[in-house]
């Protein structure tokens, strides 16, 4: 059997585009007459709330509330009447969202809305105006000061808690914080969460219910804002109803000459290209049949990049737009001047044409996020990252294959990112028809994609997992006996008590107690907790680390291994505990000064037997890498981008995302300045000369 090639989100695995003799030739099936004729932008009205936003509004007025709706569907509005409503009263509101960038959006938006003197950020990046009576934040926030309230015998200053894409509950990284704000959560305070649909709200409400005492509602709804027609792209350039309508209670099948198509498996039209397709053909036939604007949802960041260089002779229809698109650059400029040196400025200005992947800088992705959503672009080429969580309207996706990278190999997409990625298609307000398009490729399978169409969504699960921050945390507040009853308020314990022996194969360890023992176990042999269960005062500022690695780190401060005086290296080092990919430090040592690469082996040396002690006990260490500690420590110490940039041998993303984290991983450095003043004071100069253009842009 031929064993299918994995390939790294990064690689350029599909060879150039070959010269075509003949170009495709737009076409449609007769079929789609009608549908094309309802192509257009619906009659402007007076806004009237849909049932499912009533029925939520009205049910978070005296419970908990979880709607579960497509996306833009407008869960937004009944968060926003909501919280109008407890801001009228005299009360306070939190809008936890899982993304920075859709924190900024929702801070500019409620800004707008309440005023700005009402609206706070919290963000890591962003702390304006932390005490107002309406605060927009990240998860993480909101959970660490679900932490401090505990510690302190105080309730969160809030009247109503917002948990947006609640969905995250199930994400494999992150969906422990989620979690975790569901049970500190005092149960006086709403909790209204917002999700993409979910096959199991009941079962969530149910736990809900269980561990807050109270009812939580569940509104639901199916229904699509704006309808989808999925498409299929004939290699001759003639577009096709991708399938049959599903007749009551029967299965969709594929239109006959999809069919045909599909099984013709030795013919000309058969012979599936690995290269990219002709996007520039492509484009040309969603304008001929007004398909525009589209997004490109594409496998890797190397084929959103060279699929720009194959729209050269792509022509936006309203050439106007091409003056309207450059004044928005301009604007956005005076912010972030890096953009107007962006290798694919070009494309943007000329072509009305976007790359959008984690590789490019925040400002640029924020670009090409505003130019999109203002009707100004014709399309953009991403990842499926793209799906989540950003304002990013198109009235056509376009799908090349049927699977994603969910960061370590290639699977097949699951209903519930398939949902995600074809809610991009249709604008609420400005399409009556939205369009999912599937391109015939080598790595798609068109059978998948038509059976996702009519997939329900799948069940979130818990993702729940013990971590020595969680632990150290918790025992700031908690006696050992009764942190083992908070964690029985799990949605993996519930999950357990509730399923079947047979369902449970993917359900989080429901008892977490024997882990947590064993992380206190550790905790008492190295000194951070004592023989009764209690902090020492080691442990105490050690819980303040609210890190991914928080006892390397201090273990590092105990030691004495980090240069305390010395903010660039501090910095340095700091970074090396955030950076997850492997590098070459052959390579990295010689172009790393000589100071920074001593302290970098210093501190490895130091750590050894600590992280030997961890492994024995079977925790999991990460290595650590001089070459992102030689890109930070230029960079803190004020070298120009493009230089730090070649250092760190990282797209422009990569090396923002290290520094920002890096940022954050110091704030929690800053906040031990009863302990070690000098780290504390090293550490929020660090952060000063971190977050400098294009690292930020606000």
């Amino acid at each position: 059997m031929k064993r299918r090639r994995r390939y790294s989100p990064n690689q350029r695995h599909f060879p150039r585009k070959k010269p075509r003799s003949q170009p495709f030739k737009p076409g449609e099936d007769s079929k789609l007459k009608s549908i094309f004729a309802e192509i257009g932008v619906p009659d402007r009205h007076a806004f009237r709330p849909d049932p499912f936003q009533v029925k939520a509004l009205a049910a978070i007025e005296h419970t908990d509330c979880l709607v579960s709706a497509p996306t833009g569907a407008g869960k937004t509005w009944i968060a926003e009447k909501a919280i109008a409503r407890i801001h009228a009263q005299g009360g306070n509101a939190w809008y936890a969202c899982p993304l920075k960038a859709l924190s900024n959006a929702k801070y500019a938006e409620f800004s707008a809305i309440f005023g700005a003197e009402q609206v706070g950020i919290l963000t890591g990046d962003r702390k304006e105006n932390p005490d107002a009576a309406i605060v927009v934040g990240t998860t993480e926030i909101l959970r660490n000061q679900l932490y401090d309230a505990m510690h302190r015998g105080e309730s969160l200053s809030a009247d109503i808690v917002v948990l947006d894409e609640a969905h995250f509950l199930g994400d494999a990284d992150r969906g422990v914080v989620w979690e975790e704000i569901i049970i500190y959560l005092p149960v006086r305070i709403p909790l209204l969460l917002l999700s993409a649909t979910v096959g199991n709200a009941d079962q969530i409400a149910g736990w809900l219910a269980s561990i807050r005492k109270k009812k939580c509602i569940v509104i639901a709804e199916n229904t699509r804002p704006v309808p989808l027609y999925p498409l299929f792209l004939h290699p001759s350039g003639t577009l096709l109803p991708l399938i049959f309508p599903p007749k009551a209670g029967g299965k969709a099948q594929l239109y006959k000459k999809v069919r045909d198509f599909m099984k013709a498996k030795r013919t000309k039209q058969r012979r599936l290209s690995p290269n990219l397709p002709p996007f520039d053909d492509i484009l040309r036939i969603l304008q001929k049949y007004d398909l525009l604007p589209a997004i490109f949802f594409l496998k890797s960041r190397a084929d959103c990049d060279q699929a720009l260089d194959l729209c050269r002779r792509h022509r936006m229809a309203q050439p106007q737009r091409k003056e309207k698109i450059t004044q928005e650059i301009s604007e956005f400029s005076q912010f972030s001047p890096h953009i107007l040196h962006h290798r694919q400025l070009w494309h943007l200005t000329h072509l009305a044409l976007g790359s959008h992947h984690s590789g490019q800088l925040p400002s640029w992705k924020l670009v090409l996020e505003k130019l999109m959503t203002a009707g100004l672009l014709d399309a953009v080429f991403a990842t499926s990252t793209v799906s989540a969580g950003v304002n990013f309207p198109a009235r056509t996706v376009v799908f090349l294959n049927s699977d994603r990278f969910n960061g370590h190999q290639f699977l097949p997409l699951n209903p519930t990112e398939f949902h995600q990625m074809t809610g991009r298609a249709g604008r609420r307000g400005m399409d009556n028809i939205g369009f999912a398009l599937s391109l015939p490729n080598k790595f798609m399978d068109i059978r998948l994609i038509a059976k996702l169409l009519h997939s329900p969504p799948i069940d979130v699960l818990s993702q729940i997992r013990i971590n020595f921050s969680m632990v150290l945390n918790l025992l700031l507040s908690h006696k050992p006996g009764e942190i083992e009853e908070l964690l029985k308020k799990s949605f993996a314990s519930y999950l357990r008590r509730k399923t079947s022996s047979k369902q449970q194969r993917n359900i989080a360890p429901g008892d977490l107690w024997p882990d947590f023992l064993h992380h206190l176990d550790f905790l008492q042999q190295t000194g951070f907790v004592s023989t009764e269960g209690e902090l020492t005062d080691d442990g105490r500022w050690a819980s303040q680390l609210r890190v991914d690695q928080p006892l390397l780190i201090a273990e590092g401060f105990r030691r004495g291994l980090f240069p305390e005086s010395d903010p660039a290296q501090l910095a340095a080092l700091i970074s090396s505990f955030v950076n997850e990919r492997e590098s070459d430090d052959r390579a990295a040592k010689k172009k790393s000064t000589k100071s920074v690469a001593k302290a970098f082996a210093t501190l490895v040396r130091g750590l050894k037997p600590f992280a030997g002690q961890m492994l024995a006990s079977g925790f999991e260490v990460r290595p650590l890498f001089l070459n992102p500690t030689a890109a930070t420590f230029a960079w803190v110490g004020g070298q120009p981008w493009e230089k730090v940039l070649n250092l760190s041998e990282m797209e422009e993303g990569d090396l923002a995302m290290l520094l920002l984290r890096t940022a954050d991983n110091l704030r929690h450095v800053r906040a031990l300045i009863h302990v070690f003043p000098q780290a504390a004071t090293s550490a929020a100069a660090a952060i000063e000369m971190i977050l400098r253009e294009p690292v930020v842009y606000y």
